[in-house]
């Protein structure tokens, strides 16, 4: 491989590499989103255990959106860990192709193509997500500032 070929490679890995800093940052978001539902599944749970009535069912319900929530986080996550995982082989690809001149042309955009959809479906995922993180709030006020049919919205 001649330096000309190393540099040209360089620049080509240039945007992929951006990529996974991209997609670092919205998995630290969707991390820092699940630990924050754990924390409050573990503040409910405790709450739960003395409650009763009217209250427990309050409790029960919003227990029952923050398991799914967690459930969502994590696909997301998983959705957007699989994007860099992908990303990270199109960077190898550039360099494998580069150094033993084989055509990687179709594979690097199969690559490409499945990372910017597995990142797609992370973010519809989060989308899913901030929906349901206000509907647990809508559990959590009282009637008269959050009306029922709010919930349904």
């Amino acid at each position: 491989m001649l330096l000309s070929d190393l540099i040209e490679t360089l620049q080509l890995a240039i945007g992929p590499v951006i990529l996974i800093s991209g997609i670092g940052l919205i998995i630290l978001s969707l991390t820092n989103r699940f630990g924050r539902i754990v924390d409050r599944t573990r503040q409910l749970s405790i709450e739960y255990r003395s409650s009763s009535g009217t209250d427990s069912e309050r409790i029960l319900s919003e227990l029952k959106i923050l398991t799914l929530r967690a459930k969502i986080i994590r696909n997301s996550n998983f959705m957007a860990v699989l994007s860099v995982l992908l990303v990270s082989f199109i960077i190898i690809g550039l360099f494998g192709s580069a150094l033993y001149h084989f055509n990687m042309t179709y594979l690097l955009v199969t690559l490409f193509i499945s990372s910017i959809i597995s990142l797609i479906l992370s973010l519809f995922l989060f989308i899913y997500d901030l929906d349901l993180s206000l509907k647990a709030l809508w559990i959590e006020l009282p009637e008269t500032i959050a009306p029922k049919h709010s919930i349904d919205q």
